[in-house]
C-alpha cells in the first residue's frame, strides 16, 4: 500500500479522469432532479424526459458548454473527496482492525463500511462549498430552466458572490445532506468493490488485472447509485435553493414526498447511474493502476526507513 499522502494524489487524480468523461450526466441529472420541485406531478412541466433526451437538448440549446458547466469545480471537489475517501479509507480500517482483531488483515464488514463512510464524509465536508457551485452552475440554463436559477460569470464569481451575500455559512449551504449522501455512497463503494473482487477471483478464478477491476468497480457502481441517490436529490435541492425554501435536510425530503410523491427521490436516477457506473468503473480501475505508479514513486523517493513502514 502506498503511503496517504500517495493514495490521496492517486484517488484524486483517477476521480479527475472520471469526472471528464461523466460530467455531462452529471448535468442532466441534475436538472431532472430539480425539475417540477415543490409541484405535484401532474402540473409539473417536463422539459428534459430522460437521460438521452437531456443530452441531446442541451446539446441543441447550449452546446457541449452546456453539459461541461461546473467541471472546473467539479475536478476541485473529486480531487478532495476521492483523495480522502481513497487515501483514508486503507489506514482507518487497517487502524480498527488491528485494534479490535489485533490483526490488520482480517476483513471485517462492519469495520469496512465505517471506515467507507467516514472517508467519505471527510471528503464531502472538505469539499461541499466547490459542489455548492457546481450544481448551482450545472444547473443554470438560459433555455430550459428548472429550479431556482443562479447566473453566474465562472466559478470564481459565484464563491465570491455567495460569500459575499451570506458569508461563509452560505458556502456550506447543505453540507449536512452532502455527508450523509456521501456517507451513503462510501460506506458501500469500496467494501463492495472489494467484496466483489474477492469473490471474483475465488469462485470464477479471475486473476488480478484489468477485467478484475472493471467487474468489480461494475457491481460496486450500481450498489452505490441504489444506495445513494435518495440523498443526492435531497442535497442537489439543498444546495440550488436561494434563502429558506428548506428548512433541513429533512424538511426538503418531507416537502418533496409530500407534494411530488415517494418516487420523486429518485427522480434522474437512470441520469444518475449513467454517470456513476462508468465514474466508479473509471475511478476505481484507474485508482488502481495510479496507485501502482504511486508504489513506484515512492520506492524510488523515499527512504529505507520510511519504505520498511508501509
Amino acid at each position: 500500500m502506498s503511503t496517504t499522502t500517495g493514495a490521496f494524489i492517486a484517488g484524486g487524480i483517477a476521480a479527475c479522469g472520471a469526472v471528464t468523461v461523466t460530467h455531462g450526466f452529471e448535468t442532466v441529472k441534475i436538472r431532472l432532479q430539480l425539475q417540477g420541485e415543490l409541484q405535484a406531478k401532474k402540473d409539473a412541466p417536463r422539459l428534459y424526459r430522460g437521460v438521452f433526451h437531456g443530452v441531446g437538448i442541451i446539446l441543441k440549446n447550449e452546446g457541449p458548454r452546456g453539459l461541461l458547466r461546473g467541471l472546473g469545480c467539479a475536478y476541485v471537489y473529486q480531487m478532495t473527496l476521492n483523495g480522502c475517501r481513497l487515501g483514508f479509507y486503507e489506514p482507518l480500517r487497517k487502524t480498527l482492525t488491528n485494534a479490535i482483531y489485533k490483526n490488520p488483515d482480517t476483513q471485517s464488514f462492519g469495520i469496512n463500511l465505517f471506515s467507507g463512510a467516514s472517508s467519505g464524509i471527510l471528503g464531502a465536508a472538505a469539499g461541499s462549498p466547490f459542489f455548492l457551485v457546481k450544481t448551482r452552475l450545472q444547473s443554470y440554463s438560459p433555455f430550459l430552466p428548472v429550479g431556482t436559477q443562479h447566473n453566474y460569470k465562472n466559478a470564481k464569481d459565484a464563491l465570491g458572490q455567495i460569500y459575499k451575500s451570506e458569508g461563509v455559512k452560505g458556502l456550506y449551504r447543505g453540507v449536512g445532506p452532502a455527508m450523509v449522501r456521501t456517507g451513503f455512497g462510501s460506506s458501500v463503494q469500496l467494501p463492495t468493490y472489494f467484496f466483489a473482487k474477492r469473490r471474483l477471483i475465488k469462485h470464477f478464478g479471475m486473476q488480478e488485472g484489468l477485467p478484475l477491476h472493471i467487474a468489480s468497480s461494475t457491481a460496486s457502481g450500481f450498489v452505490v447509485c441504489c444506495v445513494m441517490h435518495p440523498p443526492d436529490t435531497v442535497m442537489s435541492r439543498m444546495y440550488n435553493q436561494t434563502g429558506n425554501l428548506y428548512k433541513s435536510a429533512f424538511d426538503c425530503l418531507y416537502r418533496t414526498v409530500r407534494t411530488e410523491g415517494p418516487l420523486a427521490v429518485y427522480k434522474g436516477f437512470f441520469a444518475h447511474l449513467a454517470r456513476i457506473w462508468p465514474h466508479t468503473i473509471l475511478t476505481l480501475t484507474l485508482a488502481e493502476q495510479t496507485i501502482k505508479m504511486m508504489k513506484r514513486l515512492e520506492n524510488r523517493i523515499l527512504p529505507p526507513e520510511l519504505k520498511a513502514r508501509l
